[in-house]
């Protein structure tokens, strides 16, 4: 019998929601926009999250990186032509190597500033001075070819890696293994390609510079080839850079020695140097960063979208009050037929969850489908979670329950008598 009344009672409700169909949509509506909302959201803040964390990983969770960075200029020197001698040395590489024994495998760069061509085209890429064991220690993955070795350094070749972009700005429809480009004034062979990393922090282009990818050479023939001072042509002025090392890239054995090598680079760095004209650069606290800062913007964005659920059930609860005045003579009659009150309560709850289920149903669909226009349209990753939809749906229908309870207990307490009169 429970099951038959239970049975009558959704019928009931989903006949009454058919009469008004219009007004039914309307008020679904704000539950759809609120669970589609909280899954579009939830699935760009998850894609650009993990977008992020994609780029710090790529530069290695058991690599420490020390970097050069140009203290600020004096604003009262007037002189045209000046000496900025700033940044890491061969001294703290060697100290690195010969001090530190969690330090499995090290590296040093020199980046130079030096135009790449290839017959009627130019880039503008990184030129990058490293040792053979750059790929080992970063990890980075050869797409042609091979990458530099200790005989190129030995015999000071004038061989150079590509990066991915630059090979395809260069040679777009051929392959650059062999081919002779021109960096600065001298003539390089070109012997491999590298997959593209996605740059971060300070490989970022400096204002007015155009980066289009990296080329490597081996670091002996870029001492030899171009040295240790760089000039930059400013107006009116004319400034000469002394950077022995751009950037050292240490490999630790154990994830646990990494907070350990930084602090004690950090340490070393600050009694060897007399401004702070270096940084240090660990990806796995930028990891843990960006895990931390993941989780608060789901939580922001989780709550942006719970409002408008919120405000989806307060929009039911108000057309639900306003239908039990609509129905009070139609209540007072299934009383006097002998409904129970938990029949009434029954009956308006089932229309509340119905609004709710079928607005959540719709606002899934929508929620899955703004992702996908998002990827589309604006070339942005989103993910999508499986327990974002599942979370959506049970928040949409714990809301219909919630504001439903109370329509339906006003319209269960009325007097018989009373509702039968009312007109």
């Amino acid at each position: 019998m429970k099951g038959n009344a239970l049975t009558r009672s959704i019928q009931l409700g989903v006949k009454s929601l058919l009469l008004h169909k219009l007004r039914s949509l309307l008020t679904s509506l704000g539950v759809l926009f609120g669970v589609s909302s909280v899954i579009a959201m939830l699935a760009i803040g998850e894609g650009a999250s993990q977008a992020a964390q994609e780029q710090i990983k790529q530069l290695g969770s058991q690599n420490v990186i020390l970097r050069s960075v140009k203290p600020p200029d004096n604003p009262n020197s007037d002189q045209q032509t000046r000496v900025v001698t700033y940044g890491l040395t061969h001294n703290d590489y060697l100290r690195v190597v010969d001090t530190f024994p969690w330090v499995r495998s090290a590296v040093a760069l020199r980046q130079l500033q030096q135009e790449v061509r290839y017959q009627d085209r130019l880039a503008r890429p990184r030129v990058l001075a490293t040792e053979a064991g750059y790929q080992t220690t970063t990890g980075r993955l050869v797409y042609e070819g091979r990458f530099l070795n200790e005989r190129d350094e030995d015999s000071l070749a004038n061989v150079c890696v590509l990066g991915y972009e630059v090979a395809r700005s260069l040679m777009p429809l051929e392959s650059p293994i062999g081919k002779n480009v021109k960096i600065g004034a001298e003539y390089f062979r070109v012997i491999g390609t590298l997959l593209p990393r996605i740059p971060i922090g300070d490989d970022q282009p400096s204002p007015g510079e155009e980066v289009t990818g990296e080329v490597f050479i081996p670091m002996t023939t870029g001492a030899r080839w171009f040295g240790e001072m760089q000039v930059k042509l400013r107006a009116g002025s004319r400034e000469i850079e002394e950077v022995q090392l751009h950037e050292i890239i240490m490999q630790v054995d154990f994830a646990e020695n990494v907070e350990r090598t930084a602090a004690a680079c950090r340490e070393m760095l600050s009694r060897n140097h007399q401004e702070k004209d270096y940084e240090v650069v660990v990806p796995l606290e930028l990891l843990a960063r960006a895990e931390e800062t993941k989780r608060i913007f789901n939580i922001v964005l989780g709550s942006i979208a719970g409002i408008s659920l919120l405000v989806g059930g307060i929009g039911i609860m108000n057309v639900m009050l306003a239908t039990v005045t609509e129905r009070t003579r139609e209540i007072g009659i299934r009383r006097a037929l002998g409904a129970k009150q938990r029949h009434i309560v029954m009956q308006f709850l089932v229309e509340t969850v119905v609004l709710s289920v079928g607005g959540g149903l719709a606002g899934i669909a929508l929620g899955l489908a703004i992702p996908l226009g998002v990827e589309h349209f604006a070339d942005m990753e989103t993910l999508v979670e499986p327990t974002a939809p599942l979370l959506a749906f049970g928040i949409s229908v714990t809301i219909g329950l919630l504001f439903g309870i109370y329509p339906a207990w006003r319209a269960a307490k009325m007097d018989p008598v009373e509702a039968l009169r009312h007109e």
